[in-house]
């Protein structure tokens, strides 16, 4: 499906208007501090200075401190983090910097990377800058949905697009949505900011009722911001 337009813009979602492309991971943290986190840590400054956003709130803002977020008490990782590159060449070779700098000496690693869908759509009651969780979705679509005409695609689409708009309207912002199937069996990846975690699980109710998983498989993660810098162990 690589390449295919299989969503088209939505009332919520507009098409991206730039060249950025996601940089997601998921980590495993290696035991102690090891001698390589100030090299990694000099390898991320490289690259908020390359025009990288290193983090989600940087995708709204343009800016920002490096941050991940902590995940290990809900999940089998410890972290996970998105972080736009310029490009797509640009996601690869900044990946390729921060594990020649010692990445891979302080986390046991995955990434994705994929160029940005959609545009980011911050909440209408007024994006929280300092929401303190984020929700990760990886989606495949299932069988029913290559089965479906393109009749009950866009119903679908519309369907969730009544989700969305409630979401927003709760206080989530979201991160807009990046396309994965190039590189991934994962077709997309999309990220919300949530101020609490009651917003969410009834974000997860109102989208159970437009049947918005009918037509994918999908991976979540919930995760606590954290500053990248303390994570690990430098002065920022």
């Amino acid at each position: 499906m690589s390449g295919v337009a299989v969503t088209v813009p939505t009332e919520l979602f507009s098409l991206g208007a730039d060249e950025h492309a996601v940089a997601f991971f998921t980590c495993r943290e290696r035991p102690g501090r090891p001698a390589a986190a100030p090299r990694v840590w000099s390898a991320v400054t490289a690259l908020a200075e390359a025009g990288w956003r290193l983090s989600v709130s940087a995708m709204f803002t343009g800016g920002g401190a490096p941050e991940a977020y902590r995940t290990g008490f809900a999940h089998d990782v410890d972290l996970v983090g998105a972080f736009e590159a310029p490009g797509l060449a640009a996601a690869f070779d900044g990946i390729a910097a921060l594990e020649a700098a010692g990445w891979d000496e302080l986390f046991v690693s995955s990434w994705l990377v994929g160029p940005r869908e959609f545009q980011p759509v911050p909440s209408t009651a007024g994006r929280d800058p300092d929401a303190p969780w984020a929700f990760f979705a990886l989606w495949e679509w299932n069988d029913a949905w290559q089965a479906a005409t393109p009749q009950e695609r866009a119903e679908y689409d519309r369907e969730c697009d009544v989700a969305f708009a409630a979401d927003v309207d709760a206080g989530i912002s979201i991160a807009g949505r990046h396309r994965l199937d190039a590189g991934s069996s994962w077709h997309h990846l999309g990220i919300w900011e949530v101020p609490d975690l009651a917003l969410l699980d009834a974000a997860m109710a109102e989208h159970e009722r437009v049947a918005d998983f009918a037509f994918t498989t999908s991976r979540h993660y919930i995760g606590r911001r954290t500053d990248l810098a303390a994570v690990l162990g430098v002065d920022s």
